[in-house]
């Protein structure tokens, strides 16, 4: 029988024999029945050693995320560098079936959210389900240059 002798191996060992951390694709995870999340986006970014702007489409991507049951989404508002809110994009509560998902955009001419841009995104549930998967992704093309990129949201919390 060969015997493990290097350190590498010995630490790779050990960690194989570790339960997966919370929230790893084998581990448990946990029900929601609503959220408040935050989701960092950009209407530009800069560009440079002048810093000059180089302007980007944002698109919000809310996606329910649970095989059986429907969530309700309840606030979808666009927030400014300064914490100012921009834009209302919900007047009324939006349903979304399981897998079901709907989309914000935030035209690339916009640049009144700037550098430090976010949405706040409420949801909520009947029953425990999946947490709501929130993402912006950022797009945009000027000359020869092309940029993209993604955002993923965080749950916050906001009764303190």
């Amino acid at each position: 029988m060969k015997t493990i002798r290097s350190l590498p191996a010995m630490l790779l060992f050990a960690l194989l024999l570790l339960p997966p951390a919370e929230g790893h694709a084998y581990g448990a995870m946990e029900l929601s029945k609503g959220q408040t999340v935050y989701v960092p986006a950009y209407s530009h970014i800069y560009v440079g050693n002048r810093e000059r702007p180089f302007l980007l489409t944002i698109t919000l991507s809310i996606r329910n995320i649970d095989a059986k049951n429907p969530v309700t989404i309840t606030a979808a508002d666009y927030y400014d560098t300064k914490g100012k809110r921009i834009r209302k994009y919900l007047e009324q509560p939006v349903s979304l079936g399981p897998w079901e998902s709907i989309r914000y955009i935030v035209p690339q001419k916009d640049k009144s959210g700037g550098s430090g841009a976010n949405f706040v995104v409420e949801w909520s549930a009947e029953k425990g389900v999946n947490p709501v998967l929130v993402e912006t992704v950022m797009i945009g093309a000027e000359s020869q240059q092309g940029i993209s990129f993604t955002s993923r949201g965080q749950a916050i919390n906001t009764a303190h």
